[in-house]
């Protein structure tokens, strides 16, 4: 069994292969996957899992060197968020954000069922 946080093997995966600058996205339970976009959908049921668990066991293995979010994010969550190594942060649209999701390699959907309780993570390097 692995040591550590993330003991999702798909989610462990794509970690683990993504490279400089690619992009994954976690979102709540509504957020709209493009069909050419992988999905690895952990959602269970309402708010399990929630989008901060979910989001603490991604960085505690990907190094991000800026995320995004949009500006209709709430201010609970942006306060929450604060703490967290994201990078340089940018605000934009739902609708740029739901845009760029296309680019992802990977949209993580949760249970979470807080509008706009959405993040991407572009990939840094640990040198």
């Amino acid at each position: 069994m692995k040591r550590g946080i993330l003991l999702n093997a798909e989610l462990s995966g794509l970690i683990a292969a993504m490279g400089h600058g690619d992009l994954l996205v976690i979102g709540d339970a509504g957020l709209p996957v493009p069909p050419d976009t992988r999905c690895i959908d952990l959602a269970v049921t309402q708010g399990i899992p929630r989008f901060m668990d979910v989001l603490d066991a991604v960085l505690s293995e990907l190094i991000v060197e800026r995320s995004a979010m949009a500006h209709e994010t709430g201010s609970e969550l942006i306060d929450a968020l604060s703490h967290k190594p994201l990078g340089s942060v940018e605000r934009l649209t739902h609708e740029d954000l739901k845009r760029i999701s296309g680019s992802a390699r990977a949209i993580v959907r949760t249970g979470e069922f807080t509008p706009y309780a959405n993040i991407c993570l572009w990939s840094g390097v640990a040198f």
